[in-house]
């Protein structure tokens, strides 16, 4: 495990290749940019492309024998116990059509456990980061979870409502929706972050991957919150995601199960 010295190190590096893959994004933003469409019906522009090849340069600069994994450009096979993971643009879907809640998300593998993370939200111009021992922070303030221990007065995040039926949640979905007091989709990495910084209880993904995940699970443990798969287990390779302000954790996960 690195000191916390260099990983203070790494994160305000980290920080910096987020804005600045941010700022790339932004001269896209709101232009009409063409959409191309992968295999899996998920768009990509050329924002995405281009913010994840600037991350991995610079990147390959700093730190060459660092491993990098990216949702657009695949894993190199560099055997390293650093391994950096990026999606360029979480919220594609929101980025094409110029709604500002799109992240460039950037997390950080040491001998396998997800130690950083950023979320940089350019068009928002907020950026939340953490990494182990140093805090969770909201554009430098140190920030923490809401104390909201129950669900009745719980605000509850999504992405689409539609997931929940199509991954086979229906049910779990109407009884979340029973039990909260509030319920909205604001959706992708902006959901995690809110719970991240006391404006949210839960935010629920039915299917993540590991470039979505891996800059939340250290962001929501520094902020005293949980980023969990929805068995209640932290980990970045779940087929689906959580965060919660720790205090809600349990009774969602009854929810979930019954």
């Amino acid at each position: 495990m690195a000191s916390l010295t260099s990983l203070r190190t790494l994160l305000d590096f980290a920080m910096d290749v987020a804005w600045q893959a941010g700022q790339l994004t932004l001269a896209h933003f709101q232009t009409a940019v063409d959409v191309e469409w992968k295999g899996d019906n998920s768009p990509v522009t050329v924002a995405d492309r281009g913010a994840e090849e600037l991350i991995r340069r610079l990147i390959a600069q700093r730190f060459p024998d660092h491993a990098i994994i990216g949702e657009e450009f695949g894993e190199t096979t560099r055997d390293s116990k650093y391994r950096w993971i990026i999606d360029p643009i979480d919220g594609t879907r929101s980025f094409v059509r110029g709604v500002p809640l799109y992240g460039v998300l950037i997390g950080l593998e040491i001998d396998g456990d997800a130690v950083l993370g950023v979320v940089n939200f350019p068009a928002l111009r907020e950026m939340v980061a953490a990494a182990r021992g140093e805090g969770c922070r909201w554009n430098g303030r140190l920030v923490h979870v809401s104390h909201i221990a129950s669900l009745d007065q719980a605000l509850l995040l999504y992405t689409d409502a539609s997931d929940f039926g199509k991954h086979g949640y229906g049910q779990v979905w109407e009884r979340l929706q029973a039990a909260t007091h509030t319920q909205r989709s604001w959706g992708d990495c902006y959901g995690h972050c809110l719970v991240a910084t006391g404006r949210a209880e839960v935010m629920l993904d039915p299917v993540l991957s590991v470039w979505d995940a891996a800059p939340l699970l250290p962001i929501l443990q520094e902020a005293g919150g949980t980023f969990t798969d929805w068995n209640g287990t932290p980990t970045i390779y779940g087929v689906n995601g959580m965060s919660t302000n720790g205090l809600v954790l349990e009774s969602i996960l009854q929810l979930l199960k019954a």
